[in-house]
């Protein structure tokens, strides 16, 4: 099974719009059957991180559909949750950010 990336951030809309566009695609994934999400919500102009990354984040905590949320930062062989996570879904180490430290996506694995 492929990662499936979902860029919310395309034309730079409000976290709340984000949010919905997140809330759509989570919701028809679990009627398709998908599994892997890469969603792109990007770090913030700022530099300090972005309304769009914070409140994703937020919004996937404690979720009981959702088997791992791993933050871009977290996406690679030196965290302990993606390690696991590849080795329960191979592909993910085939993706593209897989080791790069992209504080703009979050990874989600539902269950």
């Amino acid at each position: 099974m492929t990662v499936r990336e979902i860029n919310l951030k395309y034309d730079m809309p409000p976290a709340a719009v984000a949010l919905r566009r997140m809330e759509n695609e989570l919701a028809g994934a679990r009627r398709s059957g998908q599994k892997l999400f890469k969603f792109v919500h990007g770090y913030g102009s700022t530099g300090t991180g972005g309304k769009i990354r914070g409140a994703v984040r937020r919004a996937l905590v404690g979720r009981g559909e959702i088997a791992w949320v791993l933050p871009g930062e977290d996406f690679g062989p030196f965290s302990a949750a993606a390690r696991e996570a590849a080795s329960r879904w191979p592909s993910l180490r085939q993706d593209r950010d897989w080791g790069r430290e992209n504080d703009g996506i979050t990874v989600v694995v539902l269950r």
